[in-house]
């Protein structure tokens, strides 16, 4: 690795997946190069994803397909933390109903708790996870399950997921029948939660990570709630418009196109009078709108907007109409994926 990129100073990258290193079964162009590259350097590659749905193996096999190094160790999943939940609040060796896929019921054997289908076996805890093929029936031995008692924990709270197609409803969109059928709301494991980033920890050792994802409210938020840094890129669900109304809990150290920005120097944003620049790129607050100018990379005019936009809205959030202007005429798209 060249001195003074932006992955310098950490020890391990914790990333996500779905958005970052692929859509559905295809890789984000680039990203298994800088991948490959950033583990020739030694830098530890954990792959922390929030979709319970696949064996750590199978995801590993999958990246191995796409050209990223990866192995099952590397893999840490909002199945495995759930089932950590779970083990630490149940007794050992219990009845868990599982709504998901193979991935939660491997963690929960993993963990020695006995996955089951039904309400008849008496479970302690319903655990759920987005499966492909998840049906009416399991969510109603689901429902039932949770009305007698059982303790219920969703893997994550995700609402849609990204896909090649656009994006899929997420298991947050799912567990809602549960919790709506039930008035039980769901212990929720995965990110921004700090279950799964436990789980991380725990796994890789790592002092010093890096957080990378393409989502506000899971990545982003998650970083912010464990006090590591983020790092946002733009090829997945997050687009500048998203970023730039940001709350404060989901605003990120840095901002790139994709990862090969892991492998260049991070650019200063700098004050400049009474706005901030960033290269060839200046960015102001004025009359309660964002004003952006300059040229060259449209990634350096975003950064540059981001520190002009979250320093005017402080502990708020900006609004749309103020920051919308500046995007459409400034920052046409290349480089940066429109909204």
């Amino acid at each position: 690795m060249d001195s003074n990129t932006l992955i310098d100073p950490y020890d391990t990258l914790l990333l996500d997946l779905d958005g970052v290193v692929y859509l559905g079964r295809d890789p984000v162009p680039g990203a298994p190069e800088a991948l490959r590259r950033a583990a020739e350097g030694g830098v530890r590659l954990a792959y922390v994803t929030n979709n319970a749905s696949r064996t750590p193996g199978a995801i590993a096999e999958h990246l191995s397909t796409l050209g990223a190094p990866a192995r099952a160790e590397d893999v840490v999943t909002s199945a495995q933390a759930a089932a950590r939940l779970v083990a630490e609040r149940v007794e050992p060796g219990s009845a868990v109903l599982v709504v998901g896929g193979m991935g939660l019921r491997s963690a929960l054997r993993a963990h020695g708790l006995r996955p089951v289908s039904t309400a008849a076996e008496e479970p302690a805890a319903v655990v759920q996870g987005i499966a492909p093929d998840l049906s009416y029936g399991l969510l109603c031995e689901g429902t039932l399950a949770v009305r007698r008692g059982a303790l219920f924990v969703a893997a994550n709270a995700d609402t849609t997921m990204p896909s090649g197609r656009g994006e899929l409803p997420g298991n947050g969109a799912m567990a809602r029948v549960i919790a709506t059928a039930t008035g039980v709301e769901p212990v929720v494991a995965g990110k921004p939660e700090p279950p799964l980033h436990r789980e991380s920890m725990l796994r890789t050792g790592s002092r010093r990570p890096l957080v990378v994802g393409d989502r506000l409210d899971t990545d982003i938020e998650g970083a912010t709630n464990a006090g590591v840094d983020a790092l946002l890129v733009l090829t997945g669900v997050t687009g500048p418009l998203d970023l730039l109304t940001a709350g404060p809990h989901r605003r990120p150290a840095y901002v790139a196109a994709d990862l090969s920005a892991l492998h260049r120097p991070y650019p200063a944003v700098l004050r400049s009078g009474d706005g901030w620049a960033c290269e060839g790129w200046s960015a102001r607050w004025d009359g309660g709108r964002l004003r952006l100018d300059g040229h060259g990379e449209a990634i350096d005019g975003l950064r540059a907007a981001c520190t002009a936009t979250w320093e005017a809205a402080g502990e708020g959030r900006a609004d749309e109409d103020a920051v919308k202007a500046a995007l459409d005429s400034r920052l046409p798209g290349e480089g940066v994926r429109r909204p």
